[in-house]
């Protein structure tokens, strides 16, 4: 594996959530593959599991760790490039172009990990994933996406691994569901589950209200239910989230506070287990009785982005022995 932007650089899915497992039972049985090397961790924007998580993974790998909030430890970064005959004149608040940024710590790291939300103002933009491209283009190293504009890569790695080691049956029903939320937030971690689960041998559904469909490269093969109680009917998993408007980018179209979920829709489903990315705000997207239930996965899933971390950076490492 060079770079990890999504499931498009795995090459054996079954494989890397093995290895995250393994992980799990033995943190530290690869702590010389990162012996004398370092990675950077590059947020853009806060964080609370992706930080400690990763940190702890590249530790527990025995790698050193560099960490920098862009903007605030470091000059704003210019992400746009000129054309011949028309070039960026930095004269904003921009102070360095990533190209030197880019650059210079990829000199200083082995491996780059960023972190880079949607702005959720120009669809296009977001989409085109700059923040990433550019890195990869410039960096000279590989590049590990830790949630950028449309995907959560390492978030939905974790949920395979927590989805296998309490799995009942051999092809689980899965939904994702929409939850309200009073301001917009981005598609990625929604995108990022449907495109991983794709790749999983599950009945996937995606329910919401009329209006968040999300991007059809995504949805793939999964149903689409715009009734949300008719879609939890016998899942083996739930997992909630939520996510703004697509096709009228960035908006919240309404509340839909009825789509909170409840113990009474949990009770549709097949004994299903609830999850989520966190955080979660209580009582408004997820009733308190979920979340505290014997039913709730969310601190599993938590714990697991370890171990999801850990399998990429290892196969990263071993990559880079083989060079």
């Amino acid at each position: 594996m060079k770079h990890f932007l999504s499931i498009h650089d795995v090459q054996d899915l079954g494989n890397l959530i093995s290895s995250g497992i393994i992980a799990k039972r033995n943190p530290f049985a690869d702590q010389l593959l990162g012996k004398n090397k370092t990675i950077g961790l590059l947020f853009f924007n806060s964080s609370l599991r992706t930080r400690l998580s990763t940190q702890k993974a590249a530790q527990n790998l025995g790698l050193n760790v560099l960490m920098m909030n862009v903007g605030q430890d470091s000059w704003g970064l210019e992400l746009e490039e000129g054309e011949p005959g028309n070039p960026i004149v930095m004269n904003g608040d921009k102070a360095e172009h990533v190209k030197e940024a880019a650059a210079v710590i990829g000199r200083y790291c082995d491996i780059i990990a960023i972190r880079s939300f949607a702005e959720l103002q120009d669809r296009d933009k977001d989409y085109a994933e700059q923040v990433f491209q550019q890195f990869k283009k410039y960096a000279g190293v590989p590049i590990v996406n830790l949630e950028s504009a449309t995907r959560h890569p390492l978030q939905s790695l974790a949920d395979c691994i927590t989805m296998e080691e309490f799995r009942t049956k051999p092809r689980p029903k899965v939904v994702l569901t929409w939850l309200p939320h009073f301001k917009p937030l981005p598609q990625a971690v929604a995108n990022s589950f449907c495109e991983w689960m794709n790749h999983m041998d599950v009945e996937l559904v995606v329910t919401h209200p009329e209006g968040y469909n999300l991007a059809p490269e995504f949805v793939g093969n999964a149903q689409v239910i715009y009734d949300q109680k008719k879609a939890l009917e016998g899942a083996d998993f739930v997992y909630g989230k939520n996510w703004s408007s697509y096709e009228h980018y960035g908006q919240v179209l309404a509340l839909n506070e009825s789509w909170i979920m409840d113990e009474a829709k949990m009770a549709l489903t097949d004994n299903g287990k609830f999850m989520h990315c966190l955080p979660v705000r209580r009582n408004m997207k997820v009733a308190d009785e979920v979340l505290d239930g014997p039913r709730s996965l969310v601190i599993d899933q938590a714990a697991n982005r370890v171990w999801s971390a850990q399998a990429v950076l290892k196969e990263i490492l071993i990559g880079q022995q083989e060079e």
